[in-house]
């Protein structure tokens, strides 16, 4: 499928099957502002979920925070936010469009092929006022990261968790960039949310766990059910390492719009943590006790969006494919992360039916998030249930009635085969575990 049909089937799909709106729709839109409807919002739900199991239950040595995204200006002054955090913009002479610079390769309006301004710095920020006065005084800023908020912390996580370095510290939440050019559905958007950790290291082992956290993050891509051939790591050279930065790595997939960073990962020196001690006056460093060494960490930070993660697991998981003169398309998503662990159907709405997949639908729900459906034929119903990523569907039928099994489908390869339903929650366990 072209690139444009990609996107256009997906945002369609998107749209159509409750995972994702336009914001303010009725009102004509907002610019790169998205919504989750009900398929979206549980997809999302799972990856964070998804992520925050490998980083924290699954590991002693990160802990977890959520940090308020209104956090004081002079934060943003320290750590060179205020100052550096720009893209260089222009705009069209002829049609009146705005780019990022870097968009303009030619030297020529992308859009038209008109004349283009000279460029001038745009400071990705959002400004807002925080009480009742508009003034200078009151500027406070809509974070743009939320690692800002981990650094700031640094010791009321130590210290209450008796954690000792290396140790890491873990957060989600909203972040939000006023870009000059988003695009390409939910990869750029303007409003967006954050999974990202920050690990404190000794200084002279920074490489060591900066080599690690970037292969641990490759393999959480991959525990995702991400195409490895689809994923690769871009090195950043010295003309694009950010100002903090020793070295980085991004993670990259190959979306229908070329590659393209999916994560960051980056080893940021001690620059964080020196520069807020030296605004504030505290003490951010870490003594070490067995060796009687104080020092103040690196830090090895691991940055992911859950957006763009989300867009790339339905760019990955959507294919179709022809079946018996009809167009199947399908979701296929690792069973973990889909929004419905299996849908219920009974056969037809008679002799029973409905009443046993009732039953089953009441005892699984309590542990798997369930569908229920009993309109139109059961292939329609396979359809809209592989269209949606739900891995597996349990069908009640008059064999059902005689001998308690009912038949699972899967999605992927479509076969069938018959289980007791006493059985149904041990293998759904097993199959939608993370």
């Amino acid at each position: 499928m072209a690139e444009n049909n990609v996107m256009d089937k997906l945002s369609s799909l998107a749209k159509r099957r409750g995972f994702i709106f336009q914001s303010s729709e009725i009102y004509g839109g907002l610019n790169a502002c998205w919504d989750y409807g009900p398929m979206g919002v549980e997809l999302k739900r799972n990856i964070k979920e998804f992520w925050w199991r490998s980083m924290t239950l699954l590991r002693d040595d990160i802990e977890g925070l959520d940090a308020a995204i209104l956090m004081h200006p002079k934060v943003w002054e320290t750590s060179g936010h205020v100052a550096h955090f720009t893209d260089p913009m222009v705009d069209c002479k002829k049609c009146k469009g705005r780019f990022r610079a870097d968009e303009a390769v030619s030297g020529r309006c992308p859009k038209c092929g008109g004349e283009l301004t000279e460029a001038r710095q745009f400071n990705l920020m959002f400004k807002t006022f925080m009480g009742p006065v508009e003034e200078e005084a009151a500027i406070v800023y809509l974070r743009p990261e939320t690692a800002q908020g981990i650094y700031v912390n640094f010791l009321n996580v130590l210290v209450p968790s008796r954690q000792k370095v290396p140790f890491g510290i873990a957060q989600i939440g909203k972040a939000f960039r006023n870009e000059i050019s988003p695009g390409n559905f939910i990869f750029r958007m303007r409003e967006f949310e954050q999974m990202e950790m920050q690990f404190f290291v000794h200084p002279k082992e920074d490489e060591k766990w900066f080599e690690l956290w970037r292969q641990e993050r490759m393999k959480w891509y991959h525990q995702l059910g991400i195409r490895k051939e689809k994923l690769r790591f871009h090195q950043h050279g010295p003309e694009e390492l950010a100002h903090y930065a020793k070295a980085a790595y991004d993670i990259q997939y190959e979306f229908p719009f070329g590659w393209q960073e999916l994560e960051g990962i980056h080893n940021r020196t001690d620059f964080d943590l020196s520069r807020h001690s030296q605004a504030t006056g505290k003490e951010l460093s870490y003594f070490d006790e067995p060796t009687k060494e104080r020092f103040i960490p690196y830090i090895i930070e691991t940055s992911a969006g859950c957006d763009r993660t989300l867009l790339t697991v339905l760019i990955d998981g959507y294919y179709e494919e022809e079946v018996k003169g009809e167009t199947r398309s399908v979701l296929r998503l690792a069973p973990p992360i889909a929004p419905f662990k299996a849908a219920i159907f009974p056969l037809v709405n008679r002799d029973g039916m409905p009443e046993v997949a009732t039953k089953i639908y009441d005892a699984l729900r309590k542990k798997f998030k369930i569908f229920y459906d009993d309109k139109s034929a059961v292939g329609r119903r396979y359809r809209r249930m592989d269209e949606v990523g739900t891995p597996f569907c349990l069908t009640v039928d008059s064999q059902t009635l005689q001998d308690e099994t009912v038949t699972i489908r899967e999605r992927d390869t479509m076969q069938q085969t018959r289980h007791k339903i006493s059985e149904l929650a041990g293998i759904l366990q097993k199959k939608v575990e993370i």
